[in-house]
């Protein structure tokens, strides 16, 4: 697929029609619409039991997406707070308003990330939350360049290296991912950020 402007790439995601690629501040993602995650499963040759991560510009548009206690949704908030923007993505209960195709073999939970990129959150703020995944296939390593992801995914919109030029350096870490087990966090991969809880 043709490289394209931000506005383009965003109108791409926005339509539901593409898969569509931007830098994180960790590796670059494959993002769609929540409710067209299926489009990034079948790209990646990704199994189902391998849920994908809800990306948003914000907390507050992750939120919806969650279901908890006050008590711990007042928890989730304040971890949030801490880390977010950040390269940390949590594990929490999933709401009804979490897309089956999203997490269809345990709908039970949804991970929920605020990355910290300029880039990727101004692209956010308009599409709304995307499904996200590492640009790859299924059990390869992370592609890092424009010019990888366009060769593994010709079908995935990727952005000009204009829009590209104003990209903050990423670290080739991925996201630590901590899941809430109702008491506590467990760790199910250490990555960029070191959890303290």
């Amino acid at each position: 697929m043709a490289q394209v402007s931000i506005d383009s790439l965003i109108q791409g995601a926005i339509s539901g029609d593409y898969i569509v690629s931007f830098p994180t501040d960790t590796v670059p993602a494959l993002a769609a619409k929540p409710d067209r995650a299926d489009l990034i499963f079948a790209a990646k040759r990704r199994s189902q039991d391998k849920p994908l991560i809800l990306m948003a510009a914000s907390a507050e548009a992750l939120w919806p997406y969650v279901l908890g206690t006050p008590a711990e949704l007042n928890l989730w908030q304040q971890v949030a707070a801490s880390y977010w923007p950040g390269a940390l993505t949590l594990v929490l209960p999933a709401s009804a308003k979490v897309p089956a195709v999203m997490n269809s073999i345990d709908r039970t939970t949804i991970g929920v990330r605020v990355p910290n990129s300029p880039l990727a959150l101004k692209i956010l703020q308009q599409t709304g939350p995307l499904a996200t995944t590492s640009a790859n296939l299924s059990g390869q390593p992370p592609l890092e360049s424009v010019a990888e992801i366009e060769a593994e995914f010709p079908e995935v919109l990727t952005l000009v290296p204009a829009e590209l030029a104003t990209a903050t350096t990423a670290s080739s870490l991925p996201s630590t991912v901590a899941k809430w087990t109702g008491s506590d966090w467990e760790i199910l991969r250490q990555g960029a950020i070191e959890l303290e809880c």
